[in-house]
């Protein structure tokens, strides 16, 4: 393939890294990973592996020792150590730096759609994640005046196959499938952007080596938006399931998400015996017996 590249992706096992390195190699593309070798994944044929830990700096430095890339697509870089050590190896080796970062970096706000121009969030409400992504993006834009070939892609909430974060799909499928009810924040009308996996991938492949994006940030999702209750409902046609949805004050919701408040079980449970006829203190089990009549 003319235009092939030695591509370098750090991770490359899980998720977006994974779908990542399957659609370099569709693209016909010489990939290599570089990640701790802890996770067992699909990998396709042909990708080199290397094995080295990003907390440990020379270790990086001693794999890396030698080697020739024309990309580097950075999926794990979390601490702007990560970053800086990046342009410490490739400044004036490789073609074109990849960081993956995430909207999480922005302010918030209820003008929507939120652009790459929008303020970003170094205050308090910020979270350790959102402000070291911050903090590897100013290592980049320094890198940038001195000709360093750097792109940011900011992903927002990505969906599909062998999504590592549970709070995601995953949990809304099973809550379905067992008849659960789906809890949803405020009245359901909060406008977000979703991308698929693969999608973003074939974004990160065809951005590679594209001079006009050097030292500049692109928010990478879906083209469309909808409502929590547009997700819920998407999500139940996949499965052929009925979504029972139940809307909860936002600030109650919130303080739920930081463990803030508890479900009463106790209170629960004799509100349970109560509608259902049964004494208080009975065992749950029991209660589901005296439910059924047995």
């Amino acid at each position: 393939m003319s235009n092939s590249k030695r591509v370098l992706v750090m991770g490359g096992t899980q998720f977006n890294g994974l779908a990542l390195v399957h659609e370099l190699v569709r693209s016909g593309h010489d990939v290599t990973i570089l990640n701790r070798g802890q996770t067992e994944a699909p990998l396709p044929d042909g990708i080199t592996r290397l094995k080295a830990d990003r907390s440990d700096p020379d270790q990086i430095r001693d794999v890396l020792n030698g080697l020739d890339f024309d990309v580097v697509q950075d999926m794990t870089a979390y601490h702007p150590e990560d970053v800086a050590l990046m342009v410490e190896i490739f400044s004036g080796e490789i073609e074109h730096y990849i960081f993956a970062s995430s909207t999480v970096i922005y302010e918030a706000t209820d003008i929507l759609p939120i652009t790459e121009n929008h303020p970003k969030e170094r205050g308090d409400p910020q979270i350790e994640y959102g402000l070291h992504k911050l903090l590897c993006q100013d290592i980049l834009d320094e890198a940038h005046e001195n000709s360093f070939p750097s792109t940011t892609v900011a992903f927002a909430m990505v969906y599909g196959p062998r999504n590592i974060i549970p709070d995601r799909e995953q949990r809304m499928f099973a809550r379905m499938e067992s008849g659960r009810p789906i809890l949803i924040p405020g009245d359901g009308t909060t406008l977000s952007q979703v991308g698929h996996v693969d999608d973003q991938a074939s974004a990160l492949e065809a951005l590679m080596c594209k001079p006009v994006s050097f030292g500049r940030l692109y928010n990478l999702t879906g083209s469309g938006s909808q409502s929590d209750i547009d997700y819920v409902e998407t999500t139940a046609d996949a499965i052929g399931q009925n979504a029972e949805m139940r809307f909860i004050p936002s600030e109650v919701m919130e303080r739920l998400w930081d463990g803030e408040i508890e479900f009463d079980q106790e209170k629960i449970r004799r509100q349970n015996a109560v509608e259902c006829g049964a004494p208080w203190d009975v065992e749950p089990a029991r209660i589901s017996d005296h439910l059924s009549g047995s």
